[in-house]
């Protein structure tokens, strides 16, 4: 399990735009023990990262506030093309956010897992739509947090 310092560590792993080879993909999931502080500095990073494409973060408590962070990282990012935040402790605030994201900046993102959130259908529904209409996007997966789950796939 990580903290803060281990997630400083990590963040040297990614470093700013193409300044030396860094990671590609980066799975971080079930670190409790790291703050919105260590959560903020890896979204700085990732911001800056020019290599890492596929974004784990799956099982922390992550919230809307870090949630907020991350779509500004994600907005920045010219590379991140997977961003998994299945059971982060997300609400309609955080899928708001990540709308407003989808929907204004242009992205490289091609999947979004939002499952296991209390995130409604209904803003479930037009970020997957919006990022569908996306010729680059493969799918978006979520669900309502009652189970049910939405599953929209495009052709490449």
């Amino acid at each position: 399990m990580l903290g803060d310092e281990g997630i400083n560590l990590i963040c040297g792993l990614l470093p700013p735009d193409g300044a030396k080879s860094g990671l590609k993909e980066l799975t971080l999931s079930a670190n409790p023990g790291v703050t919105a502080k260590g959560w903020g500095r890896l979204a700085i990073a990732v911001a800056h990262s020019s290599q890492l494409r596929v974004l784990n973060l799956d099982y922390n408590p992550l919230g809307d506030q870090v949630a907020g962070m991350l779509a500004v990282a994600v907005a920045s990012s010219r590379t991140l093309e997977v961003l998994d935040l299945e059971g982060t402790g997300l609400t309609n605030q955080s899928a708001q956010t990540l709308l407003d994201m989808v929907e204004n900046y242009p992205t490289a993102l091609r999947t979004l897992i939002l499952a296991e959130n209390n995130i409604s259908p209904e803003l479930q529904q037009q970020i997957s739509d919006l990022l569908s209409e996306d010729s680059n996007s493969q799918m978006v997966l979520m669900t309502s947090g009652l189970g049910d789950s939405l599953l929209a796939e495009t052709e490449m």
